[in-house]
């Protein structure tokens, strides 16, 4: 057998030696398991192989040098991703080796890792005014997921209520926690109607969450929409005995009310805004948090940091704790599945939030509504563009146009700019629409280049 060029032991007599040790007599006896209908028959349609690690340096090379990095405050595509301002004692932070090399270790080691891990969680839930958080996940859609199981369990109902207009991604991932019908912990997902003020329907809810296990809403939403009520959601939640489950944009909560002080049993959001550059498929996170309770403790996924008095007087140590419930501690029998590829950026999220405190937050979210509000201002003014300047705006709003908008980021484009994502066609979308972002990063310079580049591709 010829062995591979990186693969020193995939030669020789190692396959077979492999197969020995498993006790089976094929490679096609490992996927025995695999449905028929699930496996492919053909072949794999691969590029041919390349021959040495110099061709793939220079391949990826050449596939690296196909992106396009926009300048500083050139980007205004966000929807999941967004483009914040990073300061330099986060990537001071992450950059050392005695984070890199602690990530994970045994459930009481690492006090230092578990200290800062535990900064994280305090900070997470000061902001959401919340007691309980459990270490971030892979995105603000898995905590979605993670937390729609958790009311699922908690109240052995299996359905939970979301607006009919939701971010796409998140609806998708949410989609797959909630596991196909024919799957025996299937979750039904029900929509309520959104009225034309872009939040949702009172009466609709009101019809729509009798049995349900959790109501699941954002605010500020997908389209920028800030609820003017969110208590009142939460308490139609809880009245039908449901989880009122709330994402937030954390960079928001210097500005507005926290979930947990408006009746929300259970707080997501994402944690990229804090301190995370955006990467093409990283730097993304998820955080879910909650009241301190018993019940809503023992069905976290994720790993869990606490806080106890040593021996020594006057002394604290950090471990992680509800090891067990995890799929560290009961694999396919756990709360969820949790892993560990997103904790390096909980340190970086912990020393944004340290360096900004109550005051920073309270400023970067005034400077972010007011940026944004004056940009969806400008681009209403010009001619075929409005925005609905009838609602506040954070950080994204949509914009309509006369022109494909397509056709209009290609003009962006053209001039160095990163338009809003098209969102043409979404649920609750009439015409050309593109949801546009304007953060802290954004001067009124660049604010001034995007609405003159517009009014350009829209002449």
């Amino acid at each position: 057998m010829k062995a591979h060029p990186w693969m020193g032991n995939s030669g020789g007599t190692a396959k077979a030696e492999m197969l020995a040790a498993l006790r089976v007599n094929s490679v096609e006896a490992l996927f025995a398991q695999i449905p028929e209908d699930h496996r492919m028959t053909r072949p794999l349609d691969l590029p041919p192989q390349l021959s040495s690690e110099v061709a793939l340096s220079r391949h990826l090379d050449d596939m690296m040098a196909k992106n396009k990095v926009p300048a500083a405050g050139a980007c205004f595509l966000g929807a999941g991703a967004w483009p914040h301002y990073v300061p330099a004692i986060c990537d001071e932070i992450v950059g050392r080796y005695e984070w890199q090399t602690s990530v994970f270790g045994s459930p009481t080691s690492d006090h230092g890792r578990n200290q800062a891990w535990f900064e994280f969680t305090s900070q997470i839930g000061a902001l959401v005014d919340m007691d309980f958080v459990g270490l971030p996940v892979y995105s603000w859609g898995c905590a979605v997921g993670h937390a729609v199981r958790m009311a699922a369990r908690m109240t052995g109902r299996r359905k939970v209520v979301v607006p009919e207009v939701m971010d796409p991604e998140r609806r998708l991932v949410l989609q797959t926690y909630c596991e196909p019908t024919e799957m025996a912990r299937h979750i039904e997902i029900v929509t309520v109607k959104v009225g034309a003020d872009g939040c949702i329907d009172r009466d609709d809810l009101r019809t729509k969450i009798d049995g349900a296990g959790a109501l699941y809403f954002e605010t500020p939403g997908y389209l920028g929409v800030i609820d003017a009520d969110p208590g009142e959601l939460c308490a139609i939640a809880r009245e039908a005995g449901a989880e009122a489950i709330v994402g937030v944009d954390p960079l928001s909560l210097g500005l507005l009310e926290a979930p947990g002080a408006y009746g929300a049993t259970i707080a997501v959001g994402p944690t990229q805004p804090l301190g995370v550059h955006m990467y093409a498929g990283g730097g993304v996170g998820g955080f879910i948090a909650s009241p301190d309770e018993e019940r809503y403790a023992r069905e976290y996924n994720t790993l869990n940091i606490s806080i106890s008095e040593t021996r020594e007087p006057g002394e604290h140590g950090f471990g992680l704790t509800l090891f067990h419930q995890s799929s560290y501690g009961m694999r396919d029998e756990g709360k969820d599945w949790t892993g560990n590829s997103v904790y390096l950026w909980a340190l970086a999220n912990a020393a944004y939030m340290a360096a900004m405190g109550p005051e920073g937050f309270a400023e970067v979210g005034r400077l972010i509504m007011a940026r944004s509000g004056a940009a969806a201002r400008a681009i209403d003014a010009l001619d075929g563009a409005r925005v609905d300047l009838s609602r506040p705006v954070f950080k994204e709003f949509v914009a309509t146009f006369d022109k494909p908008v397509a056709q209009i980021n290609a003009a962006l484009r053209a001039k160095g700019l990163f338009g809003g994502k098209d969102i043409t066609g979404e649920p609750g979308i009439e015409g050309n629409a593109m949801l546009i972002c304007v953060t802290e990063v954004h001067t009124q310079d660049d604010i001034d280049h995007l609405v003159t580049t517009l009014k350009e591709a829209l002449a």
